[in-house]
């Protein structure tokens, strides 16, 4: 008769948070400037918004100001412009969106049908030199493009017997000029992730469709598109927080008094009256409110995606 030895399984010993310390002591240093960063510039500022519910002084800081909790909101949600640029904030983000989400996406598929890598290399290289643009360039070459009295727009319709229109001075222009500048500047950049996403495709299951006698627009549909959607609403879902932030500086460069009623956002009145009224606990308020709205749309956006797509950022 053998008698069995039963031996009891070797546990891995527990590591202390110390030892790991000591372990990984170079990579934490290599990550510490970017943690110190976003401490300094990113979580140390949120303690100014207590100046929210404060009526707050300069002389007396932060911690010295009159508490007077929830009237700065009162005052911002019964005040005359809180529809206008709630309104205009979500019309603005949302056509931005709508337009300009599919543009970079459909641009990549069309880039990856094409079959020389010279003209792929250029192609894509002239879509996304735009990107590196500054803002105040861009806005510049709109005033030159379409000026009511010399820009190459307003000679065109003229000189096919219509009236010159003043672009930047019409309330319904400022919402097309915005968005379609913004996909001209920044579709090339954008495509570059869902383009990086499609040459990670296996092409063995492209030969396989061949083989099946699959076209290309069925290899698109069925395998390209399939195959990146965790990258395309991974990306959705980042935009979407962002939808409340539109483009600052872009409007206040663009906009005038003619047409705050279609581009006077959430972001310009606070710059309006938190920074040139200098009323800053007010200003806080309403941007306070701006990044709690962009919070509820992540959370949301990153929700509906994990249940119906299975793909979420956490």
């Amino acid at each position: 008769m053998v008698n069995k030895i039963i031996t009891a399984p070797i546990l891995p010993r527990k590591r202390s948070f110390y030892t790991d310390l000591i372990r990984d002591k170079y990579l934490l240093l290599m990550v510490l400037p970017t943690v110190i960063i976003f401490l300094v510039y990113n979580y140390l500022p949120m303690i100014w918004n207590l100046i929210a519910f404060e009526n707050y002084s300069i002389r007396k800081g932060i911690f010295g100001s009159a508490w007077i909790g929830l009237e700065n909101f009162e005052k911002f949600f019964s005040s005359p412009y809180c529809g206008r640029v709630i309104r205009n904030t979500f019309v603005i983000s949302f056509t931005d969106l709508l337009l300009g989400w599919p543009v970079p996406i459909a641009f990549a598929l069309l880039l990856s049908e094409i079959k020389s890598m010279r003209v792929k290399r250029v192609v894509q290289t002239c879509s996304y030199l735009p990107h590196f643009i500054s803002v105040v360039v861009v806005v510049g070459m709109m005033h030159i493009f379409f000026s009511s009295t010399s820009g190459v727009v307003n000679k065109l319709i003229v000189n096919m017997g219509g009236e010159a229109i003043p672009f930047f001075s019409t309330a319904s222009c400022f919402l097309w000029l915005y968005v379609f500048s913004g996909i001209w500047q920044n579709f090339g950049w954008d495509s570059i992730i869902y383009f990086s996403a499609i040459s990670a495709i296996d092409p063995q299951i492209y030969e396989a469709a061949i083989v099946d006698g699959a076209g290309r627009w069925q290899k698109m549909f069925k395998i390209t598109l399939p195959s990146i959607a965790p990258t395309i609403f991974t990306l959705l879902i980042l935009r979407i927080g962002w939808l409340m932030s539109v483009g600052f500086e872009k409007i206040i460069l663009m906009y005038n008094e003619a047409t705050y009623a279609t581009a006077d956002v959430i972001s310009t009145y606070v710059y309006r009256v938190g920074l040139l009224n200098a009323d800053f606990s007010y200003g806080t308020a309403i941007g306070l409110f701006n990044s709690l709205i962009s919070l509820v749309l992540i959370f949301g956006a990153n929700y509906l995606s994990r249940k119906l797509t299975d793909t979420s950022v956490f």
